[in-house]
């Protein structure tokens, strides 16, 4: 048995080595809620060993009690019977596990009954829980509800759902999707009316796609302002479990199982508005999109995380031609090729996070603090850190999704054709896998989400920062390689911008997001390699494959040729 936080060294380096007093102390007030809770942290090295000690606790329940449960609750998963959805008696006893170790508010304020934890700890949560059982990591993780209500409900609001969720009580579903709109938000048509007399809402309508849509307390993104059709006219609701709220059906999906996705059908469904009216895509659902994208990506990583183990191990006892395949050199630089996207994801993954941590104590400082305690730096902070984290969070869901994909399909081949059948847990992570770059946004809907700031240069301030670093000897070489992809992309960026060709523009979206990926994960990189020399190895490797990608995307995007536009268009043809 293993306990998934203290077999890692990769995740135990981040922890050690994320910077992360400033926020710590913004989210604590300066540690004054010590005085008011005897389990608060008294000053950053109190906090960092908290945190420590409960990440040791979910590797504990992660490797030793939900990993082992996975296979059965994947092959049974929940059961559906007139309108009825009952989760499997092994998910059941998953969520029990957590909800007895106190984790059912991790990030919720302590007068809450939360434990006021950043972003940052939750989302090293959440990929252990995602290494053991990815589709656990869809209920697990659906804490962000809880945080959208405390973020943007009322007190009273607050002060009625937030205990619930921070007990275990109540769990939560994300209700967006429809049946005709997708992605496409801004066309949801999912009815809200209010009763002038009672001032009462009430929901009419479907849902589709809504996960753990058998949830307690729904959070349902609807449109309340009669005759619009487009973000301006929806508002975000919260309404509990009803006889009006009907689970229609629950869907038969190819991976995911443990988790239900249903269908919902809305008859007249009493509700509350959560926040203002005609705010609910244009800012509470960003927001809480925020928050899914990087728990996506953390149940990326953490199924990658998990084929990885699967290959490496199966590899070390499998022997062909007279040898272990892991001594192969086709097999071990796929392992090693593995190994290296998995820690570029997770250094990615965990900057975006401090990012947003820092986003959202200065923006609960500037909102909510006392104005004579806020100053013109705060509020510039606010701005910066909420700028940033609007580029990071899609960037990082790009990367660590994409790079789950890969890394899930190349451990199915290093198992070769036992990796294709049940038997083996590699074809259970490939099929878990493989939605994390669909739902939350698609890839593409990622790179649409990041270009504008990465136009706008958004993440000069950190990278100039990175690249002022003191590298030497192999370091400062391979430095000098990201400093002219940087320079490269400046010009490939401004080539588009003078362009004016909107066309073009959506065309090389693709190709400028992923270079500026190269380059920013290329220099945590570096800088991870600075603070511990084991890591030079994997920032040599991701750079110098980094390097030629980098230039293929930016040879098509200095082309300027429009006929690509029309050759694609000519292939759809033929």
């Amino acid at each position: 048995m293993s306990n998934y936080f203290t077999d890692n060294k990769d995740l135990q380096f981040t922890l050690a080595n994320l910077e992360l007093e400033e926020l710590v102390a913004l989210r604590e007030n300066n540690y004054e809620q010590a005085k008011d809770f005897d389990y608060a942290p008294e000053n950053f090295d109190d906090a960092k060993d908290s945190y420590k000690r409960v990440l040791e606790l979910v590797g504990e329940i992660s490797g030793e009690k939900i990993a082992p449960r996975a296979r059965v609750v994947d092959e049974e998963g929940p059961h559906f019977e007139n309108n009825k959805v009952t989760y499997h008696p092994l998910t059941v006893k998953n969520l029990d596990d957590l909800r007895q170790a106190g984790l059912g508010g991790v990030m919720l304020p302590r007068k809450y009954g939360g434990l006021n934890f950043p972003v940052t700890i939750y989302t090293m949560m959440t990929e252990m829980v995602s290494r053991a059982d990815a589709s656990l990591q869809n209920l697990f993780g659906l804490q962000d509800i809880a945080e959208t209500i405390c973020e943007f409900g009322s007190e009273e609001q607050k002060q009625r759902f937030l205990p619930r969720f921070a007990s275990g009580e109540a769990d939560g579903s994300m209700d967006l999707t429809e049946p005709d709109s997708g992605s496409d938000l801004q066309s949801v048509r999912l009815k809200a009316t209010l009763d002038t007399k009672t001032n009462q809402w009430y929901l009419d309508g479907m849902k589709r796609f809504i996960t753990n849509g058998c949830a307690k307390v729904h959070l349902v993104l609807a449109r309340s302002e009669e005759g619009t059709s487009d973000g301006r006219g929806l508002s975000m609701f919260i309404c509990e479990a009803c006889p009006q709220l009907v689970v229609r059906r629950i869907e038969h999906k190819l991976g995911i199982h443990g988790v239900a996705t249903a269908e919902l059908q809305y008859n007249h469904v009493p509700a509350e508005l959560c926040g203002q009216r005609k705010r609910g895509l244009i800012k509470y659902v960003m927001s809480l999109m925020n928050g899914a994208r990087i728990g996506i990506s953390a149940q990326a990583l953490g199924i990658a995380e998990a084929a990885y183990r699967e290959a490496r191990k199966y590899a070390s006892e499998r022997k062909q031609f007279k040898t272990v395949i892991d001594k192969l050199p086709p097999v071990f630089s796929m392992l090693a090729r593995m190994k290296m996207e998995i820690i570029a994801a997770r250094t990615l993954l965990y900057e975006t996070t401090k990012m947003v941590d820092l986003r959202n104590a200065y923006n609960s400082k500037v909102e909510h603090g006392k104005p004579e305690e806020i100053t013109p730096e705060d509020k510039e902070r606010d701005k910066l850190y909420t700028k940033i984290a609007a580029v990071l969070t899609p960037m990082s869901k790009a990367f660590a999704t994409e790079m789950s994909n890969r890394v899930c399909y190349q451990g199915i081949q290093v198992h070769g054709g036992t990796g294709y059948m049940k038997d083996f847990n590699s074809e259970r992570f490939y099929r878990d896998a493989r939605i994390t770059n669909i739902y939350e946004g698609t890839t593409q809907l990622q790179h649409v989400a990041a270009i504008g700031g990465i136009v706008q240069r958004v993440l000069d301030p950190l990278m100039d920062k990175l690249a002022a670093l003191p590298y030497q000897g192999k370091l400062k070489r391979l430095s000098t390689y990201v400093h002219e992809m940087r320079k490269k992309q400046q010009i490939a960026v401004q080539y588009v911008v003078d362009k004016k060709d909107s066309t073009y523009y959506d065309l090389v979206t693709e190709r400028l997001v992923e270079m500026e990926t190269y380059i920013f994960v290329s220099y945590l990189m570096l800088r991870d390699a600075l603070k511990e020399p084991e890591r030079e190895l994997f920032a040599e490797r991701y750079v110098l494959d980094a390097v030629p990608e980098f230039d293929r995307s930016y040879a098509v995007v200095m082309s300027g040729d429009v006929t690509l536009i029309d050759n694609y268009r000519e292939l759809l043809d033929y």
